[in-house]
């Protein structure tokens, strides 16, 4: 604990929670949800076998890139042999039109791109926005007016057609799953910048910064001992929240022949090549879009749950808003 935080304790006017305390209380208010537990645990089986992919297609004895001529009817344009999409023992979920590759390698490995690249866009995304914000709200006015207005540029910047223009230009040999993230991440963190800026302008005005800033500690002392944890829960939240949203961002570029290129495997490519193969093959399509939607559902309910867990009052004024307006239609009817 800080010496700034212990003097404005002594004082009486702290009232922050401990650290421990905060984290029983966010679990406990987190185990409530139900929906919100049942997202977190297909996320955590969805980690789980992008994480096991290599394992899992050793398992079934397949790869994502190898070709399956002999598994395809040439005679009817490509279409897999056999019911199911060429599902067996051999290949569990059936084999891609054309080439013959076996689907579920191609999914479980698609499903590490599109996570991964998700996930280390957000990272980009929040220390981007942590940095700014945090430098815009403890700077002089001039340097929080740059910041700002740079911040403003980026958040009107339509993200799309940003990351298009700059996935073009970039030279094929640079590896395309890190430079996807890397877009995504340095074009699309002008909002949590804005939200951090704004919780530190607020957190840099309560008594134990105000004690830190008197006993002669620095602006980033300050910043990272007293205005970092008190950022922590909005961030989190809006992070939460950011990685389905990158996770569909990497499939749009990816279908639209920007993202990840074969032979790597991601669910947009997939669902590119199989837009003209859902008469004939309607698995080779339902796979990926029904895991892509599947991750994004959970993750964006997942999100939604740790936003108030950490967030109670948002669910209490929620509540309180529904039950005025019952109480308001109810008193309405017994007038009537």
């Amino acid at each position: 604990m800080s010496e700034a935080l212990l003097a404005a304790r002594a004082a009486g006017t702290d009232t922050t929670v401990p650290a421990g305390s905060g984290a029983r209380q966010f679990w406990r208010r987190l185990r409530t949800q139900h929906a919100a537990l049942v997202a977190a645990a297909v996320v955590a089986l969805l980690v789980l076998v992008a994480l096991a992919a290599p394992l899992l297609t050793a398992l079934e004895g397949q790869d994502p890139t190898t070709y399956h001529p002999s598994l395809v009817d040439s005679a009817r344009g490509g279409v897999p042999v056999g019911p199911l999409g060429g599902a067996s023992a051999d290949h569990w979920l059936g084999v891609e039109p054309q080439t013959g590759r076996d689907l579920f390698a191609r999914l479980v490995y698609g499903a590490r791109v599109s996570l991964g690249v998700a996930l280390a866009a957000t990272v980009v995304q929040v220390a981007i926005g942590i940095t700014l914000g945090v430098a815009a709200a403890l700077g002089k006015r001039w340097v929080d007016q740059l910041l700002s207005r740079f911040t403003d540029i980026i958040v009107a910047m339509p993200l799309m057609i940003m990351s298009l223009a700059l996935l073009a230009i970039v030279p094929s040999s640079f590896p395309r799953p890190v430079l996807v993230a890397l877009v995504i991440g340095l074009i699309g963190w002008g909002n949590i910048a804005r939200i951090v800026r704004a919780q530190t302008l607020t957190l840099k005005e309560l008594d134990h910064v105000s004690a830190a800033r008197l006993s002669g500690w620095g602006t980033w002392s300050i910043a990272r001992r007293e205005l970092l944890p008190g950022i922590a829960a909005p961030v989190i939240t809006y992070a939460a929240l950011l990685v389905p949203s990158n996770i569909t961002v990497e499939a749009a570029l990816s279908f639209l022949g920007v993202g990840v290129k074969p032979p790597t495997p991601s669910w947009g490519q997939m669902l590119t090549a199989a837009d003209v193969w859902y008469q004939a093959a309607p698995q080779y399509l339902l796979l990926p879009a029904g895991a892509l939607f599947i991750t994004v559902l959970a993750l964006t309910v997942l999100g939604d749950g740790v936003r108030t867990a950490l967030d109670p009052r948002a669910a209490s004024r929620l509540r309180v808003g529904t039950g005025r307006r019952r109480e308001s239609k109810a008193a309405g009817g017994g007038t009537a």
